[in-house]
């Protein structure tokens, strides 16, 4: 789908013009001509930004054809930016999905390039053609707007990942079992891809705050570097991030550790309990009084009766001492 909105110096808001009037659009240097590429195969996007836009052969076949970490070429005549969009889908299954964001911004025109549908640009889209007053300072405004958006975006990533770790922490303490570990995991795989997007991103949002380019305003600048700051503090978050994820790795260790030692402390009692029984028995199960059986008869009720009183009172007496001891606390 290929879409387009122009802003002309007289104020008119048009709305996707057929590919050949973009020639007269792009020849109107106090208009403002948005291009929007999307999902639209490369046979039918080449033409028009090789011929119509005059764009590098090189530059082009960046944007339809490969794959990209965040990044911005001067050409000269306009710029070539990658951006990548970052949403979660399943935090069940770690689905933190980057779309790449392919744009050029000229000095009256902004043209974009996705694959799939992005809500920042389809928010901006919307934005744009009930407010006019977007396109009034041209397209390095525009494009400010569009990676203030992608920045929102990143923030909502960022609340959702601490979402799931604080509720992880919680579930942890209640049930401790080998998905919680697999979840963790998960979740430090995603705080790592998150934060490997985030740098490079940051350091373009730096380039087009502080740099001279020619199709960046100086007043313009202020607002990227307000989005840079954006970014510095979110990059941060997501070192925060990793910290805690693996602080509740090591919590979710810890918590195994302790139960098991509880369960090893219940069977040392239980089998402590036991021993004084096990001997008793083993000892009274030799039959040493059969070698005399008139002498076994008038002593066998007594010994039955003081071998069932030192059953009775052996685990008892075990017990306190344990207990003494401080080992049943």
């Amino acid at each position: 789908m290929i879409r387009s909105i122009y802003y002309a110096k007289e104020g008119q808001l048009t709305i996707n013009l057929k590919p050949e009037a973009y020639r007269q659009a792009l020849d109107d240097p106090d208009g403002l001509l948005w291009v929007d590429f999307q999902d639209s195969p490369p046979e039918e996007d080449e033409p028009i930004l090789l011929e119509i836009f005059k764009f590098h052969p090189l530059a082009v076949d960046d944007a339809l054809r490969e794959t990209h970490v965040p990044k911005v070429d001067d050409w000269g005549e306009y710029l070539y930016i990658v951006f990548q969009n970052m949403e979660i889908n399943q935090l069940q299954t770690g689905s933190l999905e980057s779309q790449e964001l392919d744009v050029f911004l000229g000095e009256n025109f902004l043209v974009t390039h996705h694959d799939q549908k992005l809500e920042p640009v389809e928010h901006l889209w919307d934005t744009v053609q009930r407010d006019e007053r977007h396109l009034r300072n041209g397209p390095d405004h525009l494009l400010y707007r569009l990676v203030d958006e992608l920045a929102t975006g990143y923030m909502q990533v960022v609340e959702k990942l601490d979402e799931a770790i604080d509720a992880l922490e919680d579930e942890i303490f209640n049930h401790s079992h080998t998905e919680i570990l697999e979840q963790i995991f998960i979740l430090k795989r995603m705080t790592l891809h998150f934060r490997r997007m985030i740098g490079p991103q940051r350091e373009v949002l730096n380039k087009l705050a502080r740099d001279d380019f020619r199709m960046v305003d100086k007043q313009a600048q202020v607002y990227y570097r307000d989005v840079y700051d954006h970014l510095v503090r979110l990059h941060d978050l997501s070192e925060n991030l990793r910290d805690l994820a693996s602080g509740t790795l090591d919590t979710y260790l810890s918590v195994i550790n302790n139960r098991t030692n509880d369960i090893m402390k219940a069977l040392t009692i239980i089998t402590a309990f036991f021993m004084p029984l096990s001997f008793l028995t083993g000892f009274f199960g030799m039959n040493f009084f059969a070698a005399d059986p008139p002498f076994s008869e008038w002593v066998s009720l007594p010994v039955f009766v003081l071998t069932l009183l030192m059953m009775a009172l052996g685990p008892v007496g075990m017990y306190f001492w344990m207990r003494r001891q401080g080992w049943t606390h």
